[in-house]
């Protein structure tokens, strides 16, 4: 989706720099970019160019929130439509329900969740609301020291959403997830980072060096294929039912890399150099598609 009308996307060393540009709006979240943001993200993971992505924000804030001064439903949905549970299973990808149902956040987190490529949060300011949700898919999260993060739902009568109720509770456990989300309360980047919600907290001149570095280091001299594979792993086997789930999953994995990148990486560790690794992303192993797309 081209051209881009609410972010900015430029490219450092591999890494994918994706801006939220409304900065005279403090970023506040649109449909319009919902959309954008959940196409960069998918195609960011198929581009081979791209090793790594770091979102950040323009301006004083990273996102203030959905964009509450929009017209009609200000979430962008159909309030002709009465839908239930089945029409969320069965109809999941139904246009009428993808425009008119679906919470946009949750399209952008399930991007982010699917993406082959490790991504990190530069927390430049207020993150509230989605702003604050759309990280939570996000493998690290750094905060500038004017960072203030919200989980505001409950303030205008709304429920957590961006797929949060999913994420929040396995980065800080359920009864902080619950304080964060029942009180509304607007907490700072140190407070944040003492519950485990942010990595580290850093002075705002330091912010976007400090993401780009974290970046390099989880790509450089990795296997992008082997990034990818450890990523979704993670993800999707710590909510399995059963560790016989992760070890399939291990399995496979393990049994691919070794055909590909991992001779290289064995030999590069007996002849004491550096890797070469040749994989890229966007042709990943046989069982790969099958897997990810068993939920869907």
């Amino acid at each position: 989706m081209t051209p881009w009308e609410t972010i900015e996307l430029r490219r450092v060393d591999g890494v994918l720099v994706v801006t939220l540009a409304r900065a005279d709006r403090l970023n506040a979240f649109t449909v319009r970019m919902a959309a954008e943001l959940e196409a960069a993200f998918r195609d960011a993971s198929d581009d081979d160019d791209v090793r790594a992505v770091v979102v950040t924000g323009a301006g004083r804030a990273f996102c203030a929130g959905m964009d509450l001064d929009s017209d009609g439903n200000v979430f962008g949905l159909d309030e002709t439509m009465s839908p239930m549970v089945a029409d969320m299973v069965e109809r999941i990808d139904d246009p009428d329900i993808a425009r008119g149902v679906r919470d946009t956040g949750g399209r952008v987190t399930l991007a982010i969740f699917d993406c082959k490529k490790p991504v990190i949060a530069a927390v430049n300011g207020a993150a509230v609301g989605i702003g604050a949700t759309m990280t939570l898919a996000m493998d690290a999260r750094i905060a500038s020291e004017d960072a203030r993060i919200g989980f505001v739902f409950g303030k205008i009568g709304i429920t957590p959403e961006a797929c949060s109720t999913w994420f929040l509770p396995r980065l800080v456990g359920i009864e902080r997830a619950l304080d964060l989300t029942y009180t509304g309360d607007i907490i700072s980047a140190q407070e944040a980072m003492e519950i485990g919600l942010v990595r580290e907290v850093v002075p705002a001149d330091e912010l976007l060096d400090r993401a780009l570095a974290l970046a390099r280091r989880f790509v450089e001299r990795r296997s992008a294929v082997g990034i990818a594979l450890t990523r979704q792993m993670m993800y999707r086997n710590s909510a399995a039912a059963h560790p016989l789930e992760a070890h399939r999953l291990e399995s496979l994995a393990v049994f691919y890399t070794s055909l590909a990148d991992g001779k290289e990486g064995v030999a590069a560790f007996r002849e004491k150099r550096d890797p070469e690794f040749d994989s890229n992303a966007s042709a990943m192993p046989a069982f790969y598609d099958e897997w990810t797309s068993q939920v869907r």
